[in-house]
């Protein structure tokens, strides 16, 4: 047997504290266990047990040789799981959370090909516009965007997004559009109750960051909600790009106050609990978004 086998019979014995249970835990008899620490101890020139007819204890050499052993133990064990889970196919439960403009129109898409790829696979995307705790929601995967805080959390950037101010042809020609920032005080702007930092919209003015605190007659907890009031001509949004690229592009909506959005770029994360290996069914989600939005951001 070679050392790192030896290391594991010693730990064996230690944990057990004795020779017997432990060589049931191993599959071995008593006596080749008996033998293995003998050699054991006669290759380290040192005695590292007591034994007595009912157990064993550490002897202070066996004491910092067990203390030694465990990462080395954890770190063989860490590395024959990494590829035990690389290989095993994804299953079971995936529980992905979701700002629910990004979740509609960027991953609902995605899902489908998911599984049919992984037959074993079941996902539960949970759509919100409040940051959850991953831990204690168990979600496995979280989509973020902008200024990720201090975490333990694992963040794979999957892109970048900026701010931008949109409204109808039919609300600007109405109501004109807005030359600058404080001209926002006299249109009307749609809000979201969820998040209070959404509502003041931050702009570049004058080489300094000026705050305008918006109002208007609309306000929702969802972003598709709030999406589909400014398509309606209720008045101006101010969201991330993603959400109004193909409106932008189709005419249906008309980009303001450009000039004056800062020119500084927000990531998109997916982010998980921290682990030392990922599970299959995370690693191939996770995956599977750096494949599709890393090469080319579709908004």
């Amino acid at each position: 047997m070679d050392s790192a086998g030896e290391m594991a019979v010693f730990a064996e014995v230690v944990e057990a504290q004795n020779f017997s249970v432990a060589a049931r835990a191993l599959r071995l008899t008593p006596s080749a266990v008996s033998k293995l620490i003998g050699r054991l101890e006669e290759r380290l020139g040192a005695r590292l047990l007591n034994r007595t007819t009912r157990q064993v204890s550490l002897t202070d050499e066996g004491r910092t040789y067990y203390q030694s052993c465990l990462p080395i133990l954890a770190a063989i064990k860490d590395a024959e799981m990494a590829v035990s889970n690389f290989q095993e196919e994804p299953r079971g439960l995936l529980k992905i959370n979701s700002s629910t403009a990004f979740g509609l129109s960027h991953l609902e898409p995605l899902l489908p090909d998911l599984l049919a790829k992984y037959p074993d696979l079941r996902i539960e995307l949970t759509l919100s516009e409040s940051i959850v705790n991953l831990v204690e929601e168990e979600v496995d995967v979280a989509i973020r965007t902008g200024n990720l805080p201090d975490s333990s959390l694992i963040a794979r950037r999957l892109g970048s997004i900026r701010r931008i101010v949109t409204a109808s042809p039919e609300y600007l020609k109405q109501h004109g559009a807005p030359k600058t920032p404080i001209d926002l005080k006299d249109h009307n702007c749609l809000q979201i109750s969820t998040l209070t930092t959404f509502n003041h919209w931050e702009f570049q003015v004058g080489g300094k960051i000026k705050r305008i605190d918006i109002s208007g007659n609309f306000e929702t907890n969802n972003a598709t909600a709030l999406h589909r009031a400014v398509l309606a001509g209720i008045g101006l949004m101010r969201s991330a790009n993603f959400i109004v690229a193909e409106d932008v592009k189709a005419g249906r909506l008309q980009a303001v106050l450009e000039e004056y959005e800062s020119k500084k770029e927000l990531g998109v994360y997916a982010v998980y609990p921290h682990s030392q290996h990922l599970s299959p069914k995370v690693r191939v989600f996770v995956d599977m978004l750096v494949d599709t939005f890393v090469p080319v951001q579709p908004w």
